[in-house]
């Protein structure tokens, strides 16, 4: 059913009045939310499937189109997309991007190799709409990740996915020195046992002894802002997740780094507001992915509610 231009006008001016009521003014909450922009996840726009030849597909659960016909399938439709919906969603925002979908020109390189010269064409396309990026290094869907990434037993793969984060950090320090607008660049790994380990305490050790490694190297904040995302389970974690809410927040307090909160990373019980005001006591910043989960991390659309 189609509705009127004029229905949603009057709608808008009867919700106004009420609004008025309570003195809100509701065109002044419009222009101040307008100012505000939003960083769109480019991975909801192709089920997280990325451009590298070596990523062995879907394993984070999330599938925002459920394989439907027309999905992007390379760079090109994938920013026509990205277009369209920036067409329809008023206000000018950002565009968070994760490190498979560079483009590579057909050469393989494996992610501890990726340079800001493979997200090219991403910058170009940035510059020309006026928009800001925002970073993800992608530690899953990888050989050297079928047991675990900076918490690994072995020194070659923790070694490998350490290079990954350093590169993740210099291209994301790239994107937001050419842009002009600082560069989040985020950390989440899927670390974890699917049911109870003996140990707890060893692979949070060597998550932040890995984590020391990759903020090693000095940053102009004004470039890039490194922000760390934990989680409650995850498929394969459902016992254990190195990387737990806990972790990241004594790391963030302690090393001074944005603390990501996902609003589907936690227990559906618990409240993300209420951590926002506490975390908020002890750090300046935090970073938000907003989703609505159900049952779980599904990465529902936001609805609005009570």
């Amino acid at each position: 059913m189609k509705i009127k231009a004029s229905a949603i006008k009057q709608a808008y001016q009867l919700a106004r009045a009420v609004y008025a009521r309570y003195n809100v003014d509701t065109e002044a909450a419009l222009k101040k939310l307008a100012r505000i922009p939003i960083s769109i996840n480019c991975w909801q726009g192709d089920d997280v499937q990325g451009f590298e030849e070596l990523t062995q597909g879907n394993l984070g659960g999330v599938l925002p189109t459920g394989q439907y016909p027309g999905r992007a399938r390379n760079g090109a439709e994938l920013r026509a997309d990205l277009d369209q919906a920036l067409r329809l969603i008023p206000g000018r925002h950002r565009v968070n991007l994760h490190a498979i979908y560079a483009e590579t020109g057909g050469r393989r390189v494996d992610r501890d190799a990726l340079e800001l010269k493979h997200f090219a064409a991403w910058l170009d396309w940035a510059k020309a709409r006026r928009l800001g990026l925002d970073f993800n290094g992608t530690f899953f869907a990888h050989p050297q990740a079928t047991q675990a990434t900076l918490s690994s037993r072995q020194r070659s793969i923790r070694q490998f996915w350490i290079a990954h984060g350093i590169a993740c950090r210099r291209i994301g320090a790239g994107l937001g020195r050419a842009l002009g607008k600082a560069c989040v660049t985020n950390i989440w790994i899927p670390d974890g046992f699917k049911d109870t380990p003996a140990d707890r305490q060893a692979p949070r050790e060597r998550l932040r002894e890995a984590l020391d490694e990759i903020f090693a190297p000095r940053l102009n904040p004004a470039h890039n802002l490194d922000a760390l995302e934990g989680k409650l389970f995850g498929l394969g974690s459902e016992s254990y997740v190195v990387g737990s809410h806990d972790f990241y927040l004594a790391y963030a307090v302690a090393r001074q780094k944005l603390l990501c909160l996902d609003s589907g990373h936690f227990h559906p019980t618990e409240s993300t507001a209420d951590k926002i005001s506490a975390i908020l006591t002890m750090l300046d910043q935090l970073l938000l992915h907003v989703s609505r989960g159900v049952r779980w991390d599904s990465d529902h659309v936001v609805t609005l509610s009570d």
